[in-house]
C-alpha cells in the first residue's frame, strides 16, 4: 500500500532531502524523506523531555515530524523538525537552542555528518 502525500510543502521537502541525499551521498537525508513519507498518524512526535534524555550539549538533531513542548531541556542543542509547538519553540530558545526548519539544516550540513534522528 503507498501513502499520498497531498500536502504540497511535505512533497517538495521529501523531494529536496532526497536530491540532496543523492547528490551529496549522504544517506541521512534520504531516511529523514522516508520518516516524512510516512503516514500523517505515523509521524514521530517527539517531547523535549526524550530530547533532553538522548542529546547533550552541542548536539545536532532531526525529528522528522513535530517537536512539542512537555518536559525540560537545559542544554543548547540545535534541532531541526517538520515542526514545532510554541511552547517547544520557547523553551527551546530559552535554554539557548537552535530551532531551525529540515531544509535549512540540510543546506549547511549537506553531508549529514554529525546528526542524529530522533524519531
Amino acid at each position: 500500500m503507498t501513502i499520498r502525500i497531498k500536502n504540497p510543502e511535505l512533497q517538495s521537502l521529501i523531494r529536496v532531502l532526497k536530491r540532496k541525499s543523492t547528490e551529496n551521498k549522504a544517506p541521512i537525508w534520504r531516511t529523514v524523506a522516508k520518516h516524512l513519507g510516512k503516514s500523517k498518524h505515523s509521524m514521530a512526535v517527539v517531547n523535549l523531555s526524550r530530547l533532553a534524555r538522548f542529546t547533550s550539549e552541542g548536539d545536532t538533531v532531526v525529528v522528522p515530524g513535530k517537536v512539542l513542548g512537555s518536559g525540560l531541556i537545559r542544554h543548547k542543542i540545535t534541532v531541526a523538525a517538520y515542526r514545532f509547538s510554541q511552547q517547544a519553540k520557547n523553551k527551546l530558545e530559552k535554554a539557548g537552542s537552535k530551532c531551525v526548519a529540515i531544509p535549512a539544516l540540510a543546506e549547511e550540513n549537506p553531508k549529514g555528518t554529525r546528526i542524529r534522528i530522533i524519531a
